[in-house]
């Protein structure tokens, strides 16, 4: 930079009026008098302005703009108080730009600005003060001292400011100098600065600036406080950042590097995995533990795979529901035949969720026989909703652990089925389908593991669920629960209150033969590795596979058999003895070998005291046969064919209503106690019980001492009482099913099971003769014949 304090030498100053001064104005900047500061000046005016000053060995006057953004700045937008200052330097740089540096003299007042000059000219009128006079004021003095004390605290404050400021701050005896000198170096805006500029009453101005002091001291204290605090934190992580590369550094030469790295990767996990705040606060407690350990521990890994566990479950993590109602309805059809009234309820369910989806719904249950499609209709719910489905056996579980998790304290601990089927589904809105609820079992010192499943099972409880092994609650709320099950009897009461029941019943011959063609034929095809063009099934192969081989309420022994028909067929394909085969009814018994089931009703009751019952059975309904015999004696009643105590006695009340009723039906009392009864019901070692057989049981002993048969196409239901009325029972479905299929024409059932007319299948209602029995008269009469009884 060059330097020189006479610019333009060749050119003469200008002659100015007595009285002006050339005046600068400048933006954010106020300059106070006894101040001394540097000024960066660029406009042309301006700058003529600082070299006439100079040139003319005269003060320059200093205006703040009332606008800094304006470039050219008229008097209307300069402050009309200011300072006139003397030219200490000029120095012009070698890029073009001015600098200049000034000094304060005293204050001033435009009275007006003159024209016909290249720069602003005003004629000033100084303003002067009576300082002096004032600083002997006590008030004034008492400012004075409490500025000074303030200024010291806030000099203090501020690292860069020089120790000299310090000194001479306090040896400055003049309040008005102390005042400017104060309100010169405060980092105030500079309409506050001018605003004390022009205030001349030197009591007022210290109240200002001791207003000022105090509020930018109360800003600095707090922002030292705040870095102070910043710069706390910021050490105790850069102690943190030290010792963890330390501890890197030890673990790599130690040759445990890789331990450290995946304490790392488990944090990042611990953060990724969208925990709850409380279940994220425990596992990164676990963590520091973890890290504190050395993997050659005994609980380091028991540590390490239970916090895997907590990261892998899908805290957030949830499918996008899909809940089509139409979509819905036609998945169903297609993947289950019938079961109307299910695929409604499960309809209603889906319609209730679309419509209030925060709403806790039901806990469904399906209730049927083994075989009928429960387990598909889980996952058919699943495919409709587009959730994840997952299914959890529950038959043959008897520690309560399995549901509810093992404690961490055990070697081998692991969470329970529910928690595990979370995990495995990936998603906490999924389908969980727990089976065979109804064979959950009891140890003796294990616990219920039915009475863990009530919190599972209640929307009012399960969102909270704290499985043992987590220790730390997950929500269950949002998971669809399906359970299904063959029998109520062993399901506890208060787990059967939670859930709402869907009986599925059996399907009809005629079902089968449908359900076997649509789905079961292709499912074997596929499963054999055969296609459609190389074998083919008639429906009356079908049938006779129905009819002669399977007798079942579902449909699985019939895909069984459907399978070894297919893998008979694939043997002969694959030896090349034929490209394609069609198998008929004639062909099923060269297949399959002899029929396994007959219609040996027509055999069994060609004789007196033999009569069809019908059984409901875990599997589905089926008919029994009641046999009865009379041999030489004194009266005793045999019963045999591992009957169960409520089926004796009904056998026991079939013979004294048969005293009771003998002289109508023509039998000579003194039979009674001449020869022995003997009641025998076959297929001994299946265990048989219930009091359901009780009408059958009576009509078999008369038949027996009337020695006359019993119609081979009737069969027959009931509990009978000692005044001979016929009382309701279970399982109607079931039983009518059976009959049809057993080739049965007439079912005689209790009148007043008559109320479960409408849940008797179409094709059963349409096939068979319904004979609704009141008293046993009815049946007798239906049964063998009206000249039984006498009039």
């Amino acid at each position: 930079m060059s330097e020189t304090q006479n610019q333009n030498t060749e050119k003469a100053p200008l002659q100015l009026p007595e009285g002006t001064v050339p005046i600068i104005p400048v933006r954010n900047v106020v300059l106070f008098p006894g101040v001394i500061i540097p000024l960066s000046i660029g406009r042309d005016r301006s700058i003529a302005a600082a070299q006439q000053a100079l040139k003319a060995e005269q003060p320059v006057g200093l205006l703040l703009q009332k606008d800094p953004g304006i470039d050219n700045p008229m008097p209307s937008d300069l402050h009309p108080v200011g300072t006139t200052a003397t030219i200490l330097r000029y120095v012009t740089g070698p890029d073009g730009t001015h600098h200049i540096v000034v000094q304060g003299e005293e204050r001033f007042r435009v009275k007006e600005f003159k024209e016909g000059y290249p720069f602003l000219v005003a004629e000033i009128e100084p303003i002067t003060s009576t300082e002096a006079e004032e600083s002997q004021r006590p008030e004034v003095e008492a400012r004075m001292v409490r500025l000074k004390e303030l200024i010291g605290e806030l000099l203090e404050l501020m690292p860069q400011a020089p120790s000299e400021l310090v000194n001479a701050v306090q040896q400055i005896t003049d309040p008005a100098t102390l005042a400017d000198m104060i309100a010169a170096f405060i980092d105030i805006e500079a309409e506050e600065k001018q605003k004390l500029l022009e205030t001349l009453d030197v009591a007022e101005r210290l109240d200002k600036l001791l207003d000022h002091v105090a509020h930018r001291l109360e800003v600095l204290k707090l922002s030292k406080e705040l870095s102070e605090r910043t710069k706390k934190t910021m050490d105790e992580r850069q102690r943190e950042y030290l010792l963890r590369e330390q501890l890197k550094t030890i673990q790599r030469e130690l040759g445990e590097e890789e331990e450290g790295a995946d304490i790392e990767e488990l944090r990042q996990a611990i953060e990724e995995a969208g925990m709850p705040e409380e279940v994220k606060e425990h596992a990164l407690k676990e963590l520091k533990r973890l890290e504190r350990m050395h993997e050659s521990q005994a609980e380091y890994g028991m540590l390490r795979t239970y916090l895997e566990w907590l990261i892998e479950l899908p805290w957030s993590k949830e499918t996008e529901e899909k809940l089509d109602i139409k979509a819905a309805r036609r998945i169903l059809d297609e993947d289950h035949h019938d079961l109307e009234k299910v695929k409604r309820r499960i309809l209603e369910y889906l319609a209730v969720r679309k419509l209030n989806p925060q709403g806790k719904g039901p806990i469904l249950c399906f209730v049927g026989p083994p075989g009928v499609g429960k387990t598909s209709l889980g996952q058919s719910i699943a495919k409709a909703t587009g959730r994840k489905f997952v299914r959890v056996a529950l038959g043959g579980v008897h520690d309560e652990a399995e549901i509810r998790g093992h404690r961490r304290t055990y070697i081998g601990a692991m969470p329970g089925k529910i928690i595990q089927a979370i995990r495995k589904a990936g998603a906490r809105n999924c389908v969980m389908m727990l089976d065979e609820i109804d064979k959950l079992g009891m140890g003796a010192f294990h616990g219920d593991p039915a009475a863990a499943l009530l919190e599972v099972l209640d929307p009012e409880q399960n969102a909270s669920f704290v499985d043992n092994y987590l220790g730390v609650p997950f929500d269950l709320s949002k998971v669809m629960f399906i359970c299904t099950a063959n029998v109520l009897d062993t399901i506890p009461r208060p787990l059967l209150d939670r859930m709402e029941l869907i009986e599925i019943p059996g399907y009809t011959e005629t079902d089968k033969l449908h359900i076997a063609r649509r789905y079961l034929v292709r499912r074997q095809l596929e499963a054999c590795g055969l296609k459609p063009e190389q074998v083919e099934i008639t429906a009356e192969a079908i049938r006779t596979i129905i009819r002669h081989y399977t007798r079942e309420a579902g449909v699985r022994n019939l895909e069984r058999e459907i399978g070894a028909v297919f893998r008979w067929a694939a043997v002969q394909i694959a030896e090349g003895k034929a490209d394609h085969i069609r198998i008929d009814a004639d062909d099923i018994q060269k297949i399959l070998g002899p029929p396994r089931y007959e219609n040996e009703v027509a055999m069994r009751t060609s004789v007196p005291g033999v009569a069809t019952g019908l059984a409901w059975t875990p599997v589905g309904g089926d008919i029994l046969f009641i046999e009865a015999t009379k041999t030489p004696g004194n009266g005793k009643l045999i019963l045999t064919g591992h009957l169960g105590d409520v089926m004796k006695e009904s056998a026991q009340a079939a013979l004294t209503l048969v005293k009771a009723r003998s002289d109508r039906m023509g039998i000579d009392p003194k039979v009674f106690s001449e020869c022995d009864v003997h009641v025998h019901v076959p297929a001994g070692a299946t265990p048989k019980d219930g009091p359901s057989a009780g009408v059958a049981i009576f009509v078999a002993l008369v038949s027996l001492f009337t020695d006359k048969p019993v119609r081979p196409d009737v069969a027959m239901t009931g509990e009978i009482s000692l005044r001979g009325l016929v009382l309701p029972v279970g399982g109607i479905k079931e039983k009518v099913l059976a009959a049809l299929q057993a080739g049965i024409e007439t079912v005689m059932l209790p009148a007043r099971n008559k109320k479960e007319w409408e849940d008797i299948p179409e094709e059963a209602r349409e096939k068979l003769r319904f004979v609704w029995l009141e008293n046993v008269d009815q049946a007798i009469v239906e049964a063998i014949g009206p000249e039984v009884l006498k009039p």
